[in-house]
Parts: C-alpha cells; structure tokens; sequence
C-alpha cells in the first residue's frame, strides 16, 4: 500500500498542479504560444537533447571506468536513453537510474552495488555543476536585477548568499573532518572518481557541458513560444525553474516547473502563459527526443529477449 501511494501521490500533485495552473492562466494564449513552435525549434532541440544524452552517457562510462567497471560506450548510450527516459514519466525521478544499475548488476558477491555506486557518483556530479550554476544565478540576482526586482529582495538576497557562504564552508570543514570516519568506505573511490588522474577536470568539464545542455534546451523553448532570453536570464530564472525537477514529490517536474516558470518569466517582461508555455515545451522536447529512441531501444530489447537481463 506504501508504494502504491509513493507512486499515486506524486501523479496526483502534478496534475493537481497543473490544474491549479490552468485556473490561474489563459489557457488560449498557452496554447497560442505552443502552437506557434516552428520545425526549425523542435530540430535544434532534438540535436541538443542527444548531446546531452551522450555527455551524460561519457560521464557515466568515465565514473564507472574509474571504478573498475567494464561499460562500452555503445551500452552507456544505450541504457541512459532508457534510463533518462523512465525518470521523466515514472514517480520519484531516480527508477530509472535503478533500472539502469539493475540491468548493470554482476555476478558474485558485489551485485549491483558497485554498478549503483557508479550511478550514483554520476549523478552527485551533475548535481555538482547544477548547484554551481544556482549559485551563480543567485550572485547576478542582487547585482543585475535589482531594478526589476521587489523592493527588499536585493537585500534579503545578498543575505542569503552570505549565509549560504558560511553554511557551505561550514558543511565543508565538518565533511572534512568526518570524512575518515564516514565514508572510508568509500574514501578510494571519491578519490579515483573526482580526483587522481585529472578526474575532476574531467568531471567537472562533461557535467558542466550537460547543464549547459539543459539551459539551452530550456531557451530553445522559451525562444520558440515568443519569449527568447537573454544570457542573464539563463543563469538565473532558468535554472530556478529546472530546480524543482528535482522535488521528488513530482513526476518529472511536470506541474512544478510551470509553476516556477509562470512566477519568473513576468521578471523579464514576458506573461505567465509565456512562461507556461516554454516549460511545457521544454518538457515535451525532452521527452520526445529522449523517448522516442528509447522506445524503439526498448522494442529492440524485447525483440532480442534483452529486456531485464544483464
């Protein structure tokens, strides 16, 4: 019963809130928006999103090498379409990296832990590069928005800044000094993943590469419904929005994201159903340039008897 409502839960608060939004917005001139995307638009957004797709891909197969692991650069491919793809239409936004260590499993006593450790440093290396892109945006909101911005918010947002400063040298020094007793487990391989051999370079290089991707996506969008952003814009409102893609308490950001959206798109001048629309499409051109070739991965694997084996 738990899990059924761990699954429910979440579909019900996206629709609830995109539900909420259409209430609240002009679904006609949404709909006006999406309807005046061009061919040219839904192309570049295919290209960027299979960029993405094989960056993350060469992240993977980097994080796992490192770990001993043996993954073909084909099967990285392969198995992040999949993977990708089930985050953005099953609850809770990580079934698809389980299915993805799952189906990297191995024999002998290890399992799939050591494929799911890969995974999981994968992903703590996007995060990475996601939270250094906030705390970019956060800086640029006092500095180049204060005029657009309520009176007070520049203020409260240089507060916030600093305090996330002090907090995250704080988290730092306490890390450090646990770190022997934690996670000397896992010591090596936080080592061999982000830094012996130029890894953090590495690391640090493909993860930014992969948010830029998903920026771009989301400008590509925003552009084609009639509201092309600027740089600023981008490093700031952008990544806000593609933030709370990350409460799993949505499916895939889906109501979320447009809520974001509708509040911030306003900031530069644009209507809430501009920024309804951009989020929309940015989630259509993900899942559909995501989707459609892990569908017919999946169709192949079924073919071939694959599906659910190593």
């Amino acid at each position: 019963m738990s899990l059924l409502k761990l699954g429910v839960l979440p579909i019900a608060l996206s629709l609830g809130l995109l539900a909420a939004i259409a209430a609240f917005v002009d679904i006609g001139a949404v709909w006006t928006a999406l309807s005046a995307v061009s061919i040219r638009a839904l192309g570049a957004a295919f290209v960027v999103v299979q960029l993405q797709i094989l960056l993350s891909a060469l992240r993977w197969r980097f994080t796992a090498r490192r770990l001993n692991l043996d993954l073909p650069l084909g099967e990285a491919l392969h198995e992040y379409y999949i993977g990708s793809s089930l985050n953005q239409i099953l609850p809770g936004g990580v079934a698809g990296d389980v299915v993805r260590a799952y189906r990297q499993r191995q024999t002998g006593p290890s399992g799939w832990k050591r494929p799911a450790a890969a995974i999981v440093l994968e992903r703590v290396s996007g995060q990475l590069a996601f939270v250094l892109l906030i705390g970019l945006g956060l800086f640029a909101w006092p500095l180049v928005l204060a005029e657009r911005l309520p009176v007070g918010v520049t203020e409260i947002a240089l507060i916030v800044a600093g305090f996330l400063s002090v907090a995250s040298g704080a988290c730092f020094a306490v890390f450090r000094k646990s770190a022997s007793s934690r996670l000397s487990g896992m010591r090596e391989d936080l080592l061999e993943v982000f830094w012996h051999r130029k890894a953090l370079a590495v690391q640090v290089g493909l993860s930014s590469l992969i948010v830029l991707t998903y920026v771009m996506t989301f400008a590509i969008a925003s552009h084609a419904v009639g509201a092309p952003l600027s740089v600023i814009a981008c490093i700031t409102i952008v990544p806000l929005s593609l933030l709370t893609m990350l409460v799993p308490a949505s499916v895939g950001g889906w109501g979320t994201r447009e809520m974001a959206a509708a509040a911030l798109w306003p900031i530069f001048g644009y209507s809430p159903e501009q920024g309804v629309a951009a989020s929309l499409l940015y989630g259509i051109f993900s899942l559909v340039s995501g989707g459609f070739p892990a569908l017919v991965l999946m169709i192949c694997d079924v073919w071939r008897g694959r599906l659910g084996k190593t």
